[in-house]
């Protein structure tokens, strides 16, 4: 006997989807059977990803998106719906950081990293949001299937780490975003849960893991090892899946117990 995430039929929209997490995020969703709005800024690395989506019989759509841009997440979020009908899943995904001590964050360095990590998650959150509410008012009984919203925090939400004070801050913010966000929208079948990834190896750090620094801080962790993007899958289609209609406000933890 085995068991499946079938996500036939569904609608995803992957932000920061042009590189990192995101790229996996949305091959994981189409391989699951979901068709996948590709949403970023990179346009063309959006294109060579749907076109490896479709390549393996997944499809995939692309929409422009910068999220510090209000007007850009709602022609972002109608243009996907006009391709693919409405919205069911979203993995809000994007995200920046610096590295500094405290002393030395600029007001640019600041709203960089909030504006996008922490504003730009809660407008794409809520643009989103609006227009499942507005479906599960207008749906004929036992027609809704309810929504899912994915927030990837980080275990950085949960632990302060140095030099990076301001992103912890900032993924500190999506956490309570996240409950909040289940607490009100659940009544409408919509459960928004969290994500707080660990240390991962992606192609942004994947530089930094053979240096001293990162080889000491490889020597930190409990199990001496970073994660891959593939690690975080299985969190994130339990998450997404029709049958994980009691889970809401969850805040899952993959670290690989850094954060224990």
């Amino acid at each position: 006997m085995s068991y499946s995430i079938d996500l036939s039929g569904r609608v995803a929209l992957v932000t920061g989807a042009s590189s990192g997490l995101g790229t996996q995020f949305a091959l994981t969703l189409a391989r699951a059977g979901a068709a996948v709005v590709l949403a970023g800024r990179r346009t063309e690395r959006l294109k060579t990803l749907r076109a490896e989506i479709e390549g393996a019989g997944g499809d995939a759509h692309v929409v422009n998106l910068d999220v510090t841009d209000v007007d850009s997440i709602k022609s972002a979020v109608a243009h996907a719906e006009t391709e693919t009908g409405t919205l069911d899943i979203l993995i809000n995904n994007s995200g920046v950081s610096t590295t500094q001590k405290l002393t030395d964050v600029t007001p640019d360095d600041y709203d960089f990293v909030m504006g996008t990590n922490t504003r730009g998650a809660f407008f794409v959150a809520q643009e989103v949001a609006k227009r499942m509410i507005a479906r599960s008012r207008g749906a004929a009984p036992g027609t809704f299937t309810g929504g899912r919203i994915v927030n990837i925090a980080s275990m950085a939400g949960l632990r302060v780490l140095s030099q990076i004070g301001v992103y912890a801050m900032s993924k500190a913010a999506v956490v309570h975003m996240t409950r909040a966000m289940a607490l009100e929208w659940g009544r409408y079948g919509i459960n928004v849960n969290a994500i707080c990834p660990g240390y991962i190896d992606t192609e942004i750090n994947h530089h930094h893991w053979d240096t001293e620094g990162g080889q000491k801080l490889v020597q930190m962790l409990p199990r001496k090892r970073v994660g891959q993007p593939k690690d975080l899958d299985t969190a994130l289609l339990m998450l997404c899946a029709n049958e994980s209609h009691f889970i809401n406000g969850a805040v899952i933890q993959a670290d690989d117990g850094f954060g224990v």
